[in-house]
């Protein structure tokens, strides 16, 4: 299990949920210094990085680039699947076209997040529906030859209206039917408008690649209220092992939140590491005994 931390550059909006605005390369060094394993980039635009520059802080560091996330397409420019105009569409379709192949260059997947967009007035469940797909499929026929993974992303209702929770996000991406589209659980969205955590995890154990994580007040984990020994047990239980990434408010400052974080977080991490190999030392039939 690795953990990341959502990052933006410094033009982004206050909406981008990012612990740190700055030059993208930068935010590689100082992601470092707190300890992660990896940056994620919250991007209005793929052109916005300096691939070659980005390249050479990721290979200073040790760091990577899990994921690339999409919300500012959505909030600040107005684009998303389930609009109504088709050119809205085919441009938020291409605007996520262009961060796959970015994402390419750095072996990350790509948040599909608010991207989806909304239910409109008037208009149907079925009808988004339809729309989402087909701008899905559109982007996975990129997506699937380049070998990077689109991740559909449930969003409390209080910022959409569509694919709110984790079991409608596994029905979708179950529905899409496509191999590289899979399922990315956010702890803070869950929070919020699911029953059941471990439900969610237990379901779609085989379709989650990708979680988002935030305390129950959108701050850094161990400044709220959600069950984090419950969590990490679930995610021994599902035996996942892939990528958590910090997707937090700055407060009280971007340092302080991100350095809170790691602190928080990495020692799971370990434990969650030195459980799974004191399990894979037992021989198997000394574990099926024990089972």
């Amino acid at each position: 299990m690795k953990l990341g931390l959502a990052v933006a550059g410094r033009e982004a909006l206050p909406s981008a949920f990012v612990v740190i605005r700055d030059d993208l390369a930068r935010c590689v060094d100082r992601c470092a210094a707190f300890g992660y394993h990896g940056v994620e980039l919250a991007l209005r635009h793929a052109e916005e990085v300096d691939v070659p520059r980005v390249k050479a802080r990721l290979a200073a560091t040790g760091l990577e680039i899990p994921c690339i996330s999409s919300g500012q397409v959505f909030a600040a420019d107005g684009l998303y699947f389930t609009h109504p105009d088709p050119d809205v569409r085919a441009a938020a379709t291409q605007r996520i076209v262009d961060m796959i192949r970015l994402a390419a260059e750095f072996g990350a997947k790509v948040n599909t997040g608010r991207v989806r967009g909304i239910i409109h007035p008037g208009e149907t469940p079925e009808t988004a529906r339809r729309r989402y797909l087909n701008c899905l499929h559109r982007c996975a026929d990129v997506a699937e030859p380049l070998g990077v993974e689109l991740i559909v992303e449930p969003v409390n209702r209080y910022e959409v209206n569509f694919i709110n929770n984790g079991l409608q996000g596994i029905e979708l991406v179950r529905a899409a039917g496509r191999a590289c589209v899979k399922l990315m659980p956010d702890l803070f969205h869950m929070n919020i408008e699911d029953a059941s955590f471990r439900e969610v995890f237990e379901l779609g154990r085989d379709i989650i690649s990708y979680v988002h994580v935030a305390d129950s007040n959108r701050l850094a984990p161990g400044w709220g209220h959600l069950p984090w020994d419950e969590i990490f047990q679930i995610f021994s239980d599902i035996n996942y092992d892939g990528w958590i990434t910090a997707e937090i408010l700055p407060h009280p400052d971007p340092d302080s939140a991100a350095r809170q974080a790691a602190a928080f977080l990495l020692p799971r991490i370990r434990q969650r590491a030195q459980r799974s190999e004191s399990i894979a030392a037992i021989p198997p039939t000394t574990r099926a005994v024990r089972s």
